[in-house]
């Protein structure tokens, strides 16, 4: 278990994998460097390295919530580069991690090599985002792991075709049982630092901070977070970023699926 201290005192914990190109992995909001399990498998070549965020995971909580965002988050991203001694990495970036991508290249842009996006862009759709706020930070009163993954497939929109055996990985994932009851796996606070951010400011400017780096956007075909008018945005604003849809998928591919992977790949190797 690898750990490195924030400049205010935190320990985040990371894992640093494999050889060849660096490769950091940055979650979801409320999730894990456990999201990439499926697809580290598939990917060739990589120093795999994944983070949870302060207040996730087995990272320590912030005694002040008001650290839950973005700035603070991609200040953490540097200092685990500097621990690691590396000038720049790759990006994998799952909806946050893409936003803290977008922050990074608009404000540290040396230390990226190129940026992945999973189903993320700078307009988020507002029916994604009441989806998130209907479960943040709130631990599922009664729920068993069995009664989760019976539940994901209905919460979670525009899915198709997904064994039950992955959802049984997704509950396991994202809760943990504790004195009989599951909890998240994150700081229950996360949910006052995303209320009191008040509107999303204008992302545009940090998605064109991307121009001129090797860059790739998955959006699952039945996102409720990137819409498709967001998507194809992006494709007009950028015309060398690689664009693959995932089938069967909404907010968020699970990155193991055959398109995924090929794209994924396809991109690195623009990065070799």
């Amino acid at each position: 278990m690898a750990k490195f201290t924030t400049s205010d005192g935190l320990s985040l914990h990371y894992t640093d994998e494999g050889a060849g190109l660096p490769l950091l992995c940055l979650a979801g909001l409320t999730r894990t460097g456990a999201d990439f399990d499926y697809v580290a498998p598939h990917l060739k070549s990589v120093r795999l390295i994944r983070m949870d965020y302060r207040g996730r995971g087995q990272s320590d909580w912030d005694p002040n919530w008001q650290n839950y965002v973005l700035p603070v988050e991609c200040r953490d991203v540097i200092e685990l580069l500097d621990h690691l001694g590396l000038d720049a990495v790759a990006i994998l970036g799952t909806s946050r991690g893409g936003l803290n991508a977008m922050g990074l290249a608009a404000t540290a842009p040396d230390r990226l090599l190129g940026v992945a996006l999973n189903d993320v862009g700078p307009e988020l759709d507002p029916d994604g985002l009441s989806g998130i706020m209907d479960y943040l930070g709130r631990n599922p009163v009664g729920a068993t792991f069995d009664s989760i993954a019976k539940a994901l497939p209905h919460v979670l929109k525009g899915f198709e075709n997904v064994p039950e055996s992955r959802w049984q990985q997704e509950a396991q994932k994202h809760y943990v049982m504790r004195d009989g009851q599951l909890h998240i796996t994150y700081d229950p606070k996360l949910r006052d630092a995303v209320e009191a951010g008040g509107d999303v400011p204008d992302l545009w400017p940090f998605f064109d901070a991307l121009a001129g780096k090797p860059l790739l956007c998955l959006r699952g075909s039945g996102s409720d977070l990137l819409s498709a008018q967001t998507f194809d945005k992006m494709q007009a604003r950028n015309p060398a970023m690689m664009a693959h849809t995932v089938p069967g998928r909404g907010h968020i591919p699970f990155l193991d699926e055959p398109e995924s992977v090929t794209a994924l790949n396809a991109w690195l190797e623009t990065l070799q």
